[in-house]
């Protein structure tokens, strides 16, 4: 008995850790920028020990990257789930589906702004960009593949302009109150529920 709940104990506390490591991290970034952070201020900040730190992660810029991934996992989740929803409610019109995920993520960036600030504030280890543009590459293939399910032709500029402005969007609401911010939103969102595919 003992055997099996060591490990899961053990587990939990390093999934714990981990956690703490994670939330300490943000805070440091968001009150000290990434390049002024330093290791031994989030250990102090989680009440770990440096250890732990290397036990998780490969140093301050692994921390960096595992917030955001974490963050665009939420992200991925909470449009998933609009999509969902809407098709649920009967909405099958591609370009619908799409603005709804939009409005989804630009919520998310208002919900957890203090985060996103760290992501838009052009502080970040070296190679970031170059994964926030793939990551904007794989939303708009998702989004493509809305227009692929439903059988309709792909404009791959209306795709990229749509997510190119949804990213500038995201900078700007999460410098204002979350009342102003979502009004923002929709109001980007309007705008771009108003483009329609280039006719072949």
């Amino acid at each position: 008995m003992e055997k099996v709940e060591k490990p899961v104990r053990a587990s939990a506390r390093g999934a714990a850790t981990r956690s703490a490591l994670l939330e300490a991290a943000s805070y440091v970034f968001r009150t000290s920028g990434f390049d002024k952070a330093g290791v031994s201020e989030v250990v102090a900040q989680a009440g770990a020990s440096v250890g732990s730190l290397y036990h998780h992660f490969t140093g301050k810029a692994d921390l960096y990257l595992a917030l955001y991934q974490e963050f665009q996992q939420r992200q991925q989740e909470r449009t998933h789930q609009a999509v969902v929803d809407a098709r649920a409610e009967g909405e099958n019109d591609p370009r619908k589906l799409m603005t709804i995920a939009a409005r989804a993520y630009l919520e998310g960036c208002i919900e957890e702004r203090e985060l996103t600030r760290i992501f838009y504030s052009g502080d970040s280890p070296p190679g970031f960009e170059a994964l926030m543009r793939q990551q904007l590459r794989e939303w708009t293939g998702r989004n493509a593949a809305l227009f692929r399910k439903a059988d309709e032709p792909v404009d791959e500029a209306l795709l990229m302009i749509v997510t190119g402005s949804i990213s500038l969007a995201a900078t700007e609401v999460i410098e204002r109150d979350p009342d102003e911010a979502r009004k923002l939103a929709d109001a980007v969102v309007e705008r771009l529920s108003s483009l329609t595919p280039r006719k072949e």
